[in-house]
């Protein structure tokens, strides 16, 4: 068939490149659907700021009239002048199983990203590790947390084929959720109260108090997250953004702050319930009532999901992660939860890695991002 690859133009294309990967997903179980409200926001230059600092492309491709896959490209300045690399990054790769549409979209990928000078191409990545990042290449028959990568195993192998190799792997735990805090943990919990008497527990009560913790939270982020591989530093403009995506559906008793005698935010831990179901059954649609089953599905899941968390450097190996660790799973076990996801972690963060083993966790889903030299 004839296949044609264009950057997208005007408004017709943009909702066919938002919706397209629903039509590709139709009846695959464990695919969930984004939050369209929020996907409007993260494309458009003048509500995401990472655009300001980023040179962006949208491809689609087409054959007979009909757009039947996607990608989009980005070369994150900012980044790459911190770090030193010349990366160019593809991500949101979708279309059906068919390797010549895959080939196309990449490779047009990779001509921009050379005429912009860059040396190689890094994928799925999307601005930050905020972002869906990877391609699933273990856990299929796992259900996906929202804002993770969900793909067929035949997009693997087409990536592979086009001469790609692992940059890195990402994995995620799932935790069980017992009713008793395991007695080592709770004991090296306890011992770091007592050896940081002068710690300020901060467990907030309401969305507000929420709100006035994001710029310092996100703040402790860029200081603790600035070596992980894929990381953009926020701006505060970014740091707002973030908040507003996601302070309606937070539940304050799943984040916790500590402060030192300073009054200095030195640790957090964030998690919520998980929302999938609800976002698969108002198919990414909050309004009008799509937020009614996403309230819903928050209340009926059995699955608690770590989103971010952070220890300031001079508090690290001082039992602070166990303070949290403790107080998140007390929470879990309180409101009913039988299970955690850890959310992505390199596979080289090997301190975060032992804290979920420490806690029983069992890797159940790898992600794998590749890298290809232009």
């Amino acid at each position: 068939m004839s296949i044609e690859v264009r950057e997208i133009a005007g408004k017709s294309d943009f909702e066919k490149f938002l919706y397209l990967p629903a039509t590709i997903h139709k009846g695959h179980e464990n695919w969930v659907p984004p939050v369209y409200m929020d996907d409007r926001v993260f494309f458009d230059p003048s509500k995401n700021n990472s655009f300001s600092h980023s040179d962006t492309i949208l491809y689609l491709a087409w054959s007979n009239g009909e757009a039947i896959g996607r990608v989009m490209g980005i070369i994150n300045h900012h980044y790459n002048q911190r770090t030193g690399e010349n990366d160019a990054r593809f991500c949101f790769l979708e279309c059906h199983e068919n390797f010549d549409v895959a080939e196309l979209l990449i490779r047009s990928v990779e001509d921009w990203a050379r005429s912009k000078g860059a040396i190689n191409l890094v994928g799925p990545l999307g601005f930050s590790d905020k972002d869906p990042q990877g391609l699933l290449i273990e856990g299929y028959d796992k259900p996906v947390v929202i804002a993770s990568a969900c793909n067929f195993p035949f997009l693997v192998d087409f990536v592979e084929r086009m001469g790609y190799s692992k940059k890195t792997d990402l994995v995620v735990y799932q935790v069980k959720v017992n009713e008793q805090i395991p007695d080592f943990y709770r004991k090296i919990s306890e011992r770091a109260l007592r050896n940081h008497p002068h710690l300020q527990i901060i467990e907030p009560k309401s969305k507000l108090a929420l709100k006035k913790l994001v710029r310092p939270v996100f703040h402790l982020v860029n200081e603790t997250f600035k070596d992980i591989y894929g990381f953009s530093e926020m701006t505060v403009k970014e740091m707002d953004e973030f908040a507003n995506r996601y302070l309606l559906i937070l539940d304050p008793r799943f984040i916790k702050v500590i402060k030192n005698e300073e009054d200095k935010i030195i640790a957090f831990i964030l998690a919520m319930p998980d929302i999938s179901v609800g976002v698969k059954k108002c198919r990414g649609e909050v309004f009008p009532f799509g937020f009614i089953s996403i309230l819903m599905s928050q209340k009926k899941t059995k699955q608690l999901n770590l989103l971010l968390g952070a220890i300031s450097k001079e508090y690290r190996n001082t039992g602070i992660d166990t303070i949290l660790g403790t107080m998140v799973m007390r929470e879990a076990s309180n409101a009913g939860f039988t299970h955690i996801d850890s959310h992505l972690e390199l596979e080289s963060n090997v301190k975060v890695r032992a804290e979920m083993e420490k806690m029983g966790g069992k890797v159940y889903k790898k992600f794998r991002i590749f890298t290809r030299e232009l």
